[in-house]
Formats: C-alpha cells, structure tokens, sequence
C-alpha cells in the first residue's frame, strides 16, 4: 500500500489554515517544526484548555487530497493545507487505515497514526456547508469523520511534495480509528 505526498504545510500560529511549504521537517516525539502544534503534550487550544497534560496524539495531521476533490464537486473552494492539515496525500485511502498503521514519508521520517481528526466549527466558519460534508452519519446512526487522520512522529526527517508514502500494518488485530 503506497502512495504519495502532494503538499506539505506547517503554520506557527493558531490559524485555521496552514501555508503550503517546499518541505517540512517532522521532529521524533514533537510533530512539525515550526508549526504550532508542536509538542510532547496537547497544543490545540480546546485540549490545553481541558487538561494541558495530555500526551499530544495530534502532532501530525494527514488529508487526502481526494477528499479537496470531492470537496470541490460539493461546491467548496478547498486547497491543500487549507483544512489545517501538515500533509496532503494522494492515493492512498488514509480513512481505513488501522491504528497503529506506521506512514513512512520520504526517506526517514516515520508517523504513527493514533486516530481520526475530529473536525470543529471552525470548518464551518471557514466555509458555511463545510463541516456537513466533512461529518456526517452513516445508515446506523453512527457519526462518520472525514476530515483526516492525526499521528504522532517516531522518526525525524525531511519530507516534500512528490515524496513516496509507504503503509506498514501494525501486527495483531487492525483496530479502526476513533476520534483522537
């Protein structure tokens, strides 16, 4: 299971939407450097505000730009980084991965996906409609996210558009992902 990386992106402030960038540098135990996600425990606001301490499972954020895509014959303007995401993948389908699932990027940069991103209204205020297209509920009533998957970095490295993206499977049971 392969794909590739089509945009990388970091921000260093709170925005909602992250510059797209020639390359980023992923941090072992940190996430992005430079962006204001960064850290051993939470940096999104709503999870400092609730306990600061928390480990941060959320250091890396991954969209398919597939979803840009569908969003665009929705009717949304959507560009890679946009939606907040670090890394924009094509071809690969990031929703179904398990946890646990191990994302080589490049050359040596490895993430560990820890779960799915849950999206906030911010996606609405970002674009009005957005957020139905992003989370909805599937025919048992159960709330399906589509906003993309967080991971933690376990190695560090280099990581640029066009760069191969390599799926490794956790051994045991494939545990889908939860909201993280």
């Amino acid at each position: 299971m392969n794909g590739t990386i089509a945009a990388v992106s970091r921000g260093a402030g709170h925005d909602f939407g992250k510059p797209n960038r020639p390359s980023v540098r992923l941090v072992a135990g940190l996430g992005v450097e430079g962006d204001a996600h960064l850290g051993v425990t939470v940096q999104h606001r709503s999870r400092v505000a609730q306990d600061p301490t928390q480990p941060n499972l959320r250091q890396v954020h991954l969209i398919h730009a597939e979803l840009h895509e569908e969003l665009r014959l929705a009717g949304h303007r959507v560009a890679a980084g946009e939606l907040g995401e670090n890394i924009t993948t094509r071809g690969l389908d990031l929703l179904g991965l398990p946890r646990g699932a191990r994302l080589h990027l490049g050359e040596d940069a490895v993430v560990e996906v820890t779960g799915l991103r849950n999206p906030c209204l911010q996606i609405e205020a970002f674009q009005e409609g957005l957020l139905k297209q992003v989370v909805g509920r599937d025919e048992a009533g159960n709330v399906v996210r589509r906003a993309g998957i967080m991971g933690v970095v376990l190695a560090g490295g280099e990581v640029r558009p066009g760069d191969t993206v390599r799926v490794e499977l956790p051994d045991g049971p494939q545990l889908p992902l939860e909201r993280v």
